[in-house]
């Protein structure tokens, strides 16, 4: 039976691939002669939102669509001299755009694999109750996001004068975040912040501050739960912590005392942790958009494994980087060995699943991850480990998808470009060995240099996810250059250069802050090295010399950064020594890197969405 559910799993898998290349080829539109339907969805879309048809905006509504991110979009209404307000408008017009558009495709997979009998009973009433769960969180999205992101927190913004520690300093002293497992402040929130009669703030969980919303989706919910209690697992004999998880989702989102919320959601983490079956539903997790009193997102959605992927060996890389810098620290912060061997733990008991997203919804139609290390709560982290997804075959077809675009000409040299280009459309080994390195090695990197309370004590001004996400990347990358492989050099680099170029484009997106910082630390080394060089394009030294001062650079810099989180001082202290605000945008300290910045966001509000019509794409994948 196992061997058959495999094989059923596998034309499940193609399924999707083929509803994602379906989704891909909206790109086509930008092409001349492109199919008229798929062009006509595009442009009356375009139209709706009060903007002439160019190809540039056609360009970011299908990257809106396809992609999932609004930055670009949003810089397009900007761009038309829409107010902040119109900008809100129209982007919930697209949010429910592009929600229309991927539910239907969610329906109709989830009917394929029921016409075809694909899988067993049990999953496929997994399918089918993901996806009933999945509308009621697609519906409640728009009010989180009007009520949190476009309401509370733009008013506390203009309340405090964009100054947002003060903002920290308010919720702190207010005790407005939620109490975590010893009554301590939490390091994330389900609850909201709702503004009184006498302009002070009180916490209100989902349940009471979204009642109508988190009613429709406990009955979804029970409903999924009870079609499944009457059905068996006959492969994987799941049927009892999949119904036991799902209760705790039920009993988390019903919770009106914010005493509780967060060991009710541990206790979802808890019994998450349980299922190991091929086909994992992903809850309510992550908490980017919120930046003041990190609300957890509305995530739901369905991951499927790909058995045929491989990680190799970044765990062990990982792990051996990892004692060899503690060894070098372990006598410089007290208790710091307490700190080490939780990570490691953490680490060891990781559970990784490669695969792709198979239905997602809610706050993943404004963004789906490349992977994701989970859960976030720290103290089911010691007792369970996390879960490590990565979504390489995604993130590799949407890569190949894309037209080639004007502003990467404009900024990096060509023989750099064909160089990427060469390992993404001709060398598929080399590419998954370069995504083992920076991306799961990333997610392994997240689970490093932490304890229990180390995001809230790091925390206190707000900027711990601001610099996490480099210390993510840098400690995958720094147990590559512990042991590195001479063919795997330049491609490595190549793709950090280009990943750090990139995030630039993010300044402005809120939610995605904490990338945009990332990109800032990242570009503070690589001009400092001399790797990078900016005249009227990028001068990029690749040689042995600018690989070996890189390699230097990260390392030291992942070491002082190590000590700061064993030390567990505020990540603001960090940050700034690369970049600070400047209004309401952080901006680096060194002089170079900021004129490269202000030159490349620059470039990107002008040409960021407008596609290279002198390279032949298919002329190209043909040399």
């Amino acid at each position: 039976m196992k061997k058959q559910f495999f094989d059923d799993l596998g034309e499940v898998y193609q399924l999707i691939k083929d509803k994602q290349e379906q989704l891909h080829t909206f790109y086509d539109v930008l092409k001349p002669g492109a199919e008229s339907e798929k062009r006509a969805f595009i442009d009356d879309f375009v139209e709706k939102i009060g903007l002439e048809v160019t190809p540039e905006r056609e360009m970011a509504v299908i990257t809106r669509l396809v992609s999932l991110r609004d930055d670009a979009l949003t810089q397009a209404l900007k761009a038309a001299g829409f107010s902040e307000e119109e900008i809100i408008e129209k982007k919930e017009q697209a949010y429910l755009w592009v929600a229309d558009y991927h539910l239907k495709m969610h329906a109709s997979l989830v009917e394929e694999i029921e016409a075809k009998g694909l899988l067993t009973p049990f999953y496929r009433e997994v399918f089918r109750g993901v996806h009933a769960v999945g509308k009621t969180f697609s519906d409640w999205q728009s009010s989180w996001t009007a009520h949190i992101i476009d309401g509370v927190n733009r008013e506390l913004y203009r309340l405090f004068n964009g100054d947002e520690e003060k903002i920290f300093e308010m919720l702190h002293e207010k005790e407005l975040f939620d109490p975590g497992h010893a009554g301590e402040k939490g390091d994330r929130s389900y609850s909201v912040l709702v503004e009184q009669e006498d302009g002070s703030f009180k916490s209100v969980p989902y349940a009471e501050a979204f009642a109508q919303e988190v009613t429709t989706a406990l009955l979804a919910l029970a409903e999924f739960k009870n079609n499944l209690l009457k059905l068996e697992d006959e492969v994987f004999d799941q049927k009892e912590v999949l119904t036991d998880y799902l209760q705790a989702i039920i009993e988390a989102l019903a919770e009106r005392d914010t005493a509780k919320l967060i060991p009710r959601w541990a206790e979802v983490d808890r019994r998450w942790m349980k299922v190991t079956a091929p086909l994992q539903i992903g809850h309510p997790l992550e908490y980017y958009e919120d930046h003041y009193k990190k609300a957890v997102a509305l995530e739901w959605d369905l991951r499927i494994v790909n058995p045929k992927n491989s990680a190799g060996d970044v765990k062990e890389k990982i792990k051996s980087m990892y004692a060899k810098l503690f060894a070098a620290l372990r006598d410089e912060v007290e208790g710091s060995e307490k700190i080490y061997e939780t990570s490691l733990k953490s680490a060891d008991k990781v559970q990784l699943y490669l695969g792709r997203p198979a239905l997602y919804y809610g706050a993943e139609f404004c963004g789906l991850f490349s992977a994701q290390v989970v859960p976030n709560d720290e103290v089911v982290t010691k007792e369970a480990g996390k879960k490590i997804f990565a979504f390489a075959d995604n993130v590799l077809e949407a890569s190949r998808a894309k037209p080639f675009m004007k502003i990467q000409k404009e900024i990096f040299p060509q023989w750099f470009l064909d160089q990427s280009r060469e390992v993404l459309f001709k060398r598929e080994d080399i590419w998954y060995e370069v995504y083992n390195i920076t991306t799961i090695g990333h997610e392994f990197g997240h689970i490093l240099w932490i304890d229990d309370d180390t995001e809230s004590v790091m925390n206190k001004t707000g900027n711990f996810k601001n610099i996490e996400e480099f210390k993510a990347t840098a400690g995958g990358l720094c147990a590559f250059f512990h042991d590195d492989t001479e063919a795997l050099r330049a491609h490595v680099l190549n793709d950090t250069i280009r990943r750090a170029v990139g995030l630039i484009a993010w300044k402005e997106t809120g939610e995605v802050e904490p990338y945009y910082c990332e990109g800032l630390i990242h570009l503070s080394g690589l001009f400092e090295t001399g790797v990078l060089k900016f005249g009227k394009k990028l001068e990029i030294d690749m040689g042995e010399e600018g690989y070996a001062r890189i390699k230097a650079w990260y390392l030291e810099t992942y070491k002082a950064l190590a000590l700061h989180y064993l030390k567990k001082e505020d990540a603001s202290d960090f940050l700034h020594r690369y970049a600070k605000k400047e209004g309401k945008y952080f901006m680096p300290l060194r002089d170079d890197v900021k004129y490269f910045v202000n030159y490349y966001w620059n470039l990107h509000k002008e040409i960021g969405q407008v596609i290279d019509e002198e390279a032949d794409k298919a002329a190209w994948l043909l040399n």
